[in-house]
């Protein structure tokens, strides 16, 4: 457990790496299901997060964890804490 997480209890989430093009930045698409309001169906709703990631380790199709901390940028204030799954090769 980071220094971080010890101090505080932080939101995370986990998601999928669908663009690590930008330097230091990953795209996590998060996927979550919910009930709908007015006809009770669960459908699935899904949100992009762009995360810091100072070493560019995590690939495209990775299965990351994300942690909510300081802005880093105007977009960016979630981190990537650690690689769940490793993207499979087709």
């Amino acid at each position: 457990m980071s220094e971080a997480q010890a101090t505080k209890n932080t939101r995370t989430l986990v998601g999928r790496v669908v663009s690590d093009k930008r330097a230091k930045t990953v795209t996590v698409l998060v996927e979550r299901r919910a009930k709908h309001e007015l006809y009770g169906k669960i459908v699935a709703r899904s949100r992009k997060y762009h995360a810091h990631d100072e070493n560019g380790d995590y690939k495209m199709g990775d299965l990351v964890e994300i942690a909510e901390g300081r802005p880093i940028s105007k977009t960016k204030s979630w981190v990537v804490t650690r690689l769940v799954e490793k993207a499979r090769l087709v």
